[in-house]
């Protein structure tokens, strides 16, 4: 099933594209706005929201930008353009967020990338479509459920170069907005609520006991 592309959606992926493409070129530029510990413990808050908008290189863009342009109009079609542009504002903050509290010891620690966004939007798309497949193949839910496991092995064990944790927290941050805006989740797709959260909650306890 396909989902038109709206207009915000048009507007969010222009954006990205244009900033990454000043930041493959000025790295001053990337440079001043990229998620870093240190700057944000200076008080530079915007590293947050800004880091969002920049990429590595045209492969990471280019991931990044299709995955969004695949799940946004399913978020859109169900919940509507304005919390769409919500939850994907919110995911990219939970993403860094989690980032940050996994990595507020490590002053040098530097991220870029929309992935903790993109994560928010695709679980948002999962709870309100489980029944869409993955790569033609692969049920939405089953999906969704190994990521966050994998996320969680990618945390714990630092698997290649990364941010595990922002896309976990961005997933986490669409997960419960998406519910908070269609409540009726919860009794419509109990088992796919309750399965999406067994990992939410696996990582909060190896949290809590330091196993990671």
């Amino acid at each position: 099933m396909f989902y038109d592309i709206d207009i915000v959606t048009i507007v969010i992926i222009a954006i990205t594209c244009l900033i990454s493409f000043r930041g493959f070129k000025d790295y001053d530029f990337f440079d001043q706005y990229k998620f870093n510990i240190m700057g944000i413990q200076r008080g530079e808050s915007y590293r947050f929201i800004t880091s969002g908008f920049l990429h590595l290189d045209i492969q990471h863009l280019l991931f990044n930008m299709l995955t969004l342009y695949f799940f946004a109009g399913i978020v859109v079609s169900f919940l509507g353009t304005i919390s769409f542009l919500v939850i994907y504002i919110v995911s990219l903050l939970g993403g860094n967020f989690l980032s940050y509290m996994f990595h507020k010891e490590e002053y040098h620690y530097s991220a870029i990338g929309a992935s903790g966004a993109v994560a928010g939007i695709i679980y948002s798309g999962i709870l309100l479509l489980p029944e869409m497949m993955i790569y033609g193949i692969i049920p939405g839910y089953i999906f969704g459920i190994g990521y966050l496991i994998y996320s969680i092995y990618g945390i714990k064990n630092k698997v290649g170069n990364i941010g595990h944790d922002a896309h976990f927290g961005g997933a986490m941050a669409g997960y419960l907005v998406t519910l908070i805006y269609d409540f009726n989740l919860i009794f419509e797709q109990t088992l796919i609520v309750v399965a999406l959260l067994i990992p939410i909650i696996i990582l909060f306890v190896l949290m809590k006991l330091g196993k990671i």
